[in-house]
């Protein structure tokens, strides 16, 4: 099982993940949306398509753009769609 935490609390947890490019993406019913604030950063990958970001707030803190997905990925990238990945100091296991 796939395990995502920040600042002491699992963010999200899936035995069905995703890996692209070394990146674990969570199913998005895996992660607890309560720590996930949108953000207006967007970036642009030219085989995926346009990201989308989430800061992640926990127990007071935030993570800004810790999170990202691919609300509309190409083609190539489909296996991702409606799936989470982290980064800047999240740590991933599984």
């Amino acid at each position: 099982m796939a395990t995502a935490r920040w600042n002491g609390e699992i963010i999200a947890e899936s035995d069905d993940t995703r890996i692209v490019e070394g990146n674990h993406y969570f199913p998005i019913e895996s992660v607890s949306s309560q720590y996930l604030k949108p953000s207006e950063t967007t970036t642009v990958c030219s085989w995926k398509g346009t990201a989308s970001y989430y800061t992640l707030h926990v127990d007071g803190k935030d993570n800004p753009d810790a999170a990202w997905y691919y609300p509309d990925p190409k083609p190539e990238a489909a296996q991702i769609k409606d799936h989470v990945a982290f980064w800047k100091g999240v740590d991933v296991t599984g």
